[in-house]
């Protein structure tokens, strides 16, 4: 399987982009997706199939077809969590738990798929003052780190604050620090079912985020690790007769 190219989903609300947001249109003209999709094939190359689909497309895009052939999910959400179908989360939740990959970004911290495989509430503190972030890498070897220098410095962001409302991570691999002084975990892993799960927070809509060469790195590098290392398979809960065991 790791043979094969791996079948990358980008996923993006893509509210901002047609609503006219001028500030969005000016860094995103065709989309937050369309970039993140072009980083990852110019990253990864032929290792890669990258597909892309939003929320206006019917079933969001994610119909069970799609996400039969999809390894990696990447998910952006920010003002439109709502509007996404409770049946559709249940969809992709259950893929995740089956094998697929998930990367969750920036603001979709708050998407109803995010909050699902966390059963937390996963709030933090937040301003949006356009201050400079310092991305430190505390996993230094860490799949997800390689590659990535320490720290990424990204000139202009909003803050992401604690208290971060999230379960403790499987890993820690970045730490946000801001002008303001507050600090954020803000690239985390964790395993759910089958599946692997990393939330990374750089990304806001307001600024040209997705255009970074250290950021689009720890993207095409959290496809990598995030990827299924089987087939997916749906884990249920199976009779066991006793006397199974011949040994």
């Amino acid at each position: 399987m790791s043979e094969s190219p791996i079948r990358v989903l980008v996923w993006n609300e893509n509210l901002h982009e047609t609503s006219g947001d001028a500030e969005v249109l000016e860094h995103y003209p065709a989309g937050i997706h369309t970039v993140i999709a072009d980083s990852l094939r110019a990253q990864l190359g032929d290792a890669v199939a990258v597909r892309t689909a939003t929320l206006q497309e019917p079933e969001h895009g994610l119909t069970d077809e799609v996400l039969a052939e999809t390894d990696v999910l990447l998910w952006w959400g920010h003002m439109g969590h709502e509007q996404v179908a409770d049946e559709i989360v249940e969809r992709v939740h259950r893929r995740v738990l089956a094998g697929m990959g998930i990367l969750v970004l920036h603001s979709g911290h708050y998407s109803k798929i995010f909050k699902r495989l966390m059963g937390t509430t996963c709030s933090l503190k937040w301003r949006n003052d356009g201050e400079r972030e310092l991305v430190w890498t505390i996993a230094p070897e860490h799949e997800i780190a390689e590659g990535v220098p320490s720290p990424i410095v990204i000139p202009e962001h909003e803050m992401y604050g604690e208290y971060f409302d999230i379960p403790t991570p499987d890993e820690t691999i970045f730490l946000s620090t801001f002008a303001g002084g507050e600090v954020f975990r803000s690239g985390v892993t964790y395993r759910r079912g089958l599946g692997r799960v990393f939330y990374f927070s750089p990304g806001d809509q307001a600024f040209p985020i997705y255009h970074h060469p250290d950021v689009q790195r720890v993207l095409a590098n959290g496809v990598r690790w995030a990827r299924p290392r089987h087939e997916p398979r749906e884990l249920t809960a199976d009779y066991h007769a006793t006397g199974w065991f011949a040994g």
